[in-house]
């Protein structure tokens, strides 16, 4: 049996808040009764069971913030259900207070044991009772309220670590981001002796561009384009920062050269689908150049020669009229247009 919150006790504190809840767990009615009464009594909202079943069933429906739990009961006793509650997570658990005639240290034991906060003998000294009641609960919410603070601080350290690797306006990587991921792609491809590409790109004639509409519109154009340049890669290695300015830079693990220049080939489709105009540039829209190469990283090597071949191709690119791509093998030195 499962007897539901007593109406006249929910009624609210001065404060607004509801007092504290406690469930009772006991076959005999008497001992319920006399356990409500003197808890009402001390202004607590009460709610009953008459057995470990049910007492499981009303703490998954009212959540209370103390269980009174008898010891010795039909069907399921205090101990196997107590045993039952440990195993929801310590943040929620409320603490039991076990009621028992038993007082051998056996029992005693057995009821730490199942999980048990405190025990109280009977008869019960309502005094003691009380005042383990008010201890139990006051612990049981302080330990919520740093459940919470550890939550939120656990939040805003996610949040920080966050903003501290995200660029503020085109919210990408930045170029910290970059620095840390290239440094251990590097280590992961010289472990796997597998390849590593770079991509290297800017806005061509960005600076007539910001002349021309203005340094807001500039702004959404980076915002544009860095989504775009995003938007072209899909594996978890892979990262797209905003490297500086209207510079943006690509790593792509565990892709050779080839592999790399279909990704850009995707970059120029997507950005010319953006049609933004830019009157100042001969190709009347907003176009990128790229320098692109590839490397299988060694213990020898450093990843700054992947940037500095990257660097290389792409003012190639630009040297080229722009609006293309460059491709330089790390390893040989050499320019493929």
């Amino acid at each position: 049996m499962y007897q539901s919150l007593e109406q006249s006790a929910i009624s609210t504190t001065p404060s607004g808040e509801q007092p504290s809840l406690i469930l009772i767990v006991d076959d005999d009615p008497l001992m319920r009764l006399q356990l409500r009464l003197y808890l009402q009594k001390e202004k607590y909202r009460v709610a009953e069971a008459s057995d470990g079943l049910t007492g499981l069933a009303a703490y998954e429906e009212v959540h209370p913030d103390l269980i009174l739990l008898d010891a010795v009961m039909p069907t399921m006793d205090g101990f196997a259900c107590c045993q039952k509650l440990s195993e929801v997570p310590e943040s929620d658990r409320p603490p039991i207070l076990m009621i028992t005639s038993l007082e051998d240290k056996e029992s005693v034991d057995r009821a730490f044991a199942a999980g048990a906060a405190d025990y109280i003998t009977k008869p019960i000294h309502w005094a003691v009772l009380g005042q383990r009641v008010r201890r139990l609960i006051q612990q049981f919410h302080l330990q919520q309220q740093q459940t919470i603070l550890y939550k939120q601080l656990e939040a805003a350290n996610r949040q920080l670590k966050y903003l501290a690797s995200i660029d503020g306006l085109t919210q990408i990587a930045n170029r910290r981001q970059f620095d840390q991921q290239l440094e251990e792609e590097w280590r992961r491809m010289t472990r796997q002796q597998a390849p590593l590409s770079l991509i290297l790109c800017d806005i061509d004639f960005f600076k007539h561009y910001n002349d021309t509409y203005g340094h807001q519109a500039g702004d959404v154009c980076l915002q544009q384009v860095a989504a775009a340049l995003n938007r072209s890669i899909n594996r978890a290695g892979d990262l797209v920062a905003r490297y500086g300015g209207e510079e943006f830079v690509v790593i792509l693990s565990d892709t050779e050269l080839e592999g790399a220049v279909h990704i850009v080939k995707q970059m120029q489709a997507v950005i010319q689908a953006l049609a933004i105009v830019h009157k100042s540039s001969p190709h009347h829209c907003i176009t990128l150049s790229f320098g692109i190469t590839s490397v299988i990283p060694t213990l020898e090597s450093l990843p700054e020669t992947l940037i500095t071949a990257a660097d290389a191709a792409l003012y190639q690119a630009k040297d080229q009229g722009r609006n293309t791509f460059c491709t330089k093998i790390n390893t040989f030195n050499e320019f493929y247009p």
